[in-house]
């Protein structure tokens, strides 16, 4: 029975795609896939037919407002069914799929299906909920969530590595997308998710990083959920939490620009330690 070389083996995965060779791959990334394909087998979950999920998008329709038979104005409204699905053909890039070939994004709450979109306050969201239109074969990723960084100085057993491996995928779903993040970022989520497709799984569940109980929900077909209602909102607040993940840096009256860095990691000397 196979297992995964090293703890860091996505990781090692993520860096070749991103930086060498995306679409040509060696030896080591057939074999890490493989590992990944056959591990998946203990995170399939099944979804339900009448399931329900939920999508959101930035922006509205317009609706015609009369009195009588008098025409008033057009108003917002939320958008219409065929809106609220991908194009096909014209799907922009995202981490479940590449551009041009879409994938359904749903979440599990309305709440987090619209903070997925990034409103601002005073923006229009549509936001429509979904039923799936038959039993699905969805692949947990979510199954290690919350584990954190994980860091090993000496490889681990190959149970320790797996978990270490499938919390380094789950966190590369998680991580929020940015307009502002390079197509080449994408790359490793984007294999590992047309690796499922092909394996003729039926999509992805992964935890948002918006909100404690939202999960995200990337259907490989865009049929296997259809649209019961669709409401248009508001964004009247919006809530922020910040934690600091890298040393400050300041600057002297000369210009020069100084840190604090560690050079060593592991357990301070008895006598170093602090309280």
């Amino acid at each position: 029975m196979g297992e995964f070389k090293s703890w860091n083996s996505y990781r090692g995965f993520a860096v070749r795609l991103q930086r060498e060779a995306r679409f040509v791959r060696g030896a080591e990334d057939e074999e890490f896939l493989r590992e990944v394909l056959r591990t998946s087998k203990s995170r399939i979950k099944e979804m339900k037919a009448g399931f329900g999920l939920w999508r959101a998008q930035l922006g509205h329709g317009w609706r015609p407002e009369y009195q009588g038979e008098e025409y008033i104005d057009d108003l917002p409204a939320a958008f219409p069914p065929e809106r609220m699905k991908p194009i096909p053909g014209r799907a922009q890039e995202g981490r479940a799929n590449p551009r041009g070939i879409p994938v359904l994004y749903l979440s599990t709450r309305t709440e987090t299906a619209m903070s997925e979109v990034r409103p601002w306050i005073g923006s229009l969201v549509s936001c429509a909920h979904f039923k799936t239109t038959r039993a699905l074969k969805i692949v947990d990723l979510s199954v290690y969530h919350g584990k954190g960084f994980v860091f090993y100085f000496e490889e681990p057993e190959s149970s320790k590595r797996e978990e270490a491996v499938w919390t380094q995928i789950d966190q590369a779903f998680s991580r929020p997308v940015t307009s502002e993040d390079d197509r080449a970022d994408y790359a490793p989520t984007q294999v590992i998710t047309e690796l499922f497709k092909a394996e003729g799984y039926d999509g992805i569940a992964y935890k948002s990083a918006f909100g404690e109980d939202g999960y995200n929900v990337a259907l490989f077909n865009l049929d296997d959920a259809n649209i019961t209602t669709c409401i248009l909102h508001e964004v009247k607040s919006a809530q922020f939490g910040f934690e600091q993940i890298d040393n400050p840096y300041w600057v002297e009256d000369d210009g020069t620009i100084k840190t604090v860095s560690i050079e060593v990691l592991g357990p301070a000397k008895k006598d170093e330690a602090t309280s």
